[in-house]
């Protein structure tokens, strides 16, 4: 391998930011990747989920599925020919020829592996019927009835989207409550709306056998884990978290390697912090910085998500339940899509907002909400919260009338 001054393992989300931010800074990158580039988020996750979601029909989606990712991955294919960065197409492993243990600790190595489907440990599972997120992008043909295990945000996706379809969708979930990372009133509205677009929910329920579902594709949406099989990373006497992912400092610099000053990262889904595309590319950014010796801003405490149901959700910051159980003195205001002009052209006016605020000075903590674009809103919520915005001031900035953005406006004012 040639001298360089960077090695990335993983070409995913985090692995190919990582690439091409440090290349643009002048560094000689080598990257590994024995898949398709651009990770599960571009090849199986999110971008066909995305494209599932924007399709009318399930002959529709399939046909745009395959036409989008291979865009998007010829994107990521040219990122990785920039003169700096050399992509060695194979798998790689600590103490194999690339990656000689006597030479680890000399050249910055960053993890960046991504995560693979964690199967529950259930009677049945060689069931043909059973497919996990990637089997279920990969069916030619539509199935008449789908059971899905786990009301997460995989779960609820593919529930939604398969339920528009034309599919019978039944949704079985261990807890009492879909989505456990959204605040529980947004999670329970919205619910309780795929529940009157025809999705059938089995709340607090376990499955026990595979041969008890009912059903002509069972879905497994039980969450997904650090990927660090074939690595060999205990040669480095890297222990493990007890969720499988590597352990990493505020740096995402890993912790308990033999040689704790080697120049060892792990980033995105394998470090198990926060298991989210966007996540990863900043944590890239973030370690690059380290490695150059140049500070920046980046706000890891603050991290909005989406979940592209219909109608969609969104949040950033803690839920009110965490609020009280933290302690925190907080402010919670409301506002809905009904009362909203934009949502009522659109025919869009099912819809929540909770925004939470510090009741000793007003500043923002958070915001969770259900409804037509609610990502987009609770992005610019997650944007002022990374400037340690106010209610008062966000009562005091103009809105453009006639937008869905006044919903934000309308929970602050007056």
């Amino acid at each position: 391998m040639k001298a360089c001054d960077l090695i990335i393992i993983g070409a995913g989300p985090g692995g190919y930011r990582a690439a091409e931010y440090a290349a643009k800074q002048g560094l000689k990158v080598t990257i590994f990747e024995g898949a398709d580039v651009g990770g599960t988020c571009l090849n199986v996750g999110c971008i066909p989920t995305k494209t599932y979601v924007h399709s009318a029909t399930f002959a529709e989606a399939r046909q745009r599925m395959a036409a989008v990712v291979a865009q998007l991955r010829q994107g990521v294919e040219t990122i990785l020919s920039h003169p700096n960065i050399t992509l060695l197409r194979e798998h790689v492993a600590f103490g194999s020829a690339h990656l000689p243990l006597e030479g680890v600790g000399q050249t910055p190595i960053i993890i960046a592996t991504g995560s693979e489907t964690k199967w529950l440990p259930l009677h049945g599972l060689d069931d043909p019927r059973v497919v996990d997120s990637t089997g279920l992008l990969q069916l030619q043909t539509l199935p008449k009835r789908l059971c899905i295990i786990g009301a997460g945000v995989i779960g609820m996706e593919f529930a939604s989207i398969f339920n528009r379809f034309g599919s019978e969708v039944t949704v079985i979930e261990y807890l009492k409550e879909c989505l456990p990372a959204l605040d529980s009133d947004i999670a329970k509205r919205l619910r309780k709306q795929l529940e009157k677009q025809g999705v059938t929910f089995k709340m607090k329920t376990a499955v026990e056998h595979i041969a008890d579902i009912d059903a002509d594709i069972i879905l497994m949406a039980t969450g997904r884990k650090p990927r660090t099989a074939g690595l060999n990373v205990e040669s480095l006497g890297i222990t493990l978290e007890k969720n499988g992912a590597i352990p990493v400092d505020d740096n995402f610099q890993i912790v308990n390697s033999k040689s704790s000053n080697s120049p060892l990262y792990a980033i995105g889904d394998v470090n198990g912090r926060q298991m989210l595309a966007h996540a990863a590319e900043m944590q890239a950014v973030h370690v690059v910085n380290q490695i150059l010796g140049r500070k920046d801003g980046i706000r890891f405490d603050i991290m909005p998500a989406a979940i592209f149901t219909d109608p969609e959700a969104a949040c950033v910051g803690p839920t009110e339940d965490q609020l009280k159980e933290q302690g925190i003195a907080y402010e919670c205001r409301k506002s809905f899509w009904r009362a909203n002009g934009k949502a009522l052209a659109m025919g869009e006016t099912e819809g929540m907002l909770k925004l939470f605020s510090s009741a000793d000075d007003g500043h923002l903590l958070g915001c969770h909400a259900f409804g037509a674009h609610a990502a987009d809103i609770v992005q610019e919520v997650s944007a002022l919260m990374c400037c340690d915005t106010t209610i008062h001031q966000l009562c005091d900035m103009v809105h453009i009338h006639p937008t869905l953005g006044e919903i934000l406006h309308a929970a602050v004012a007056d």
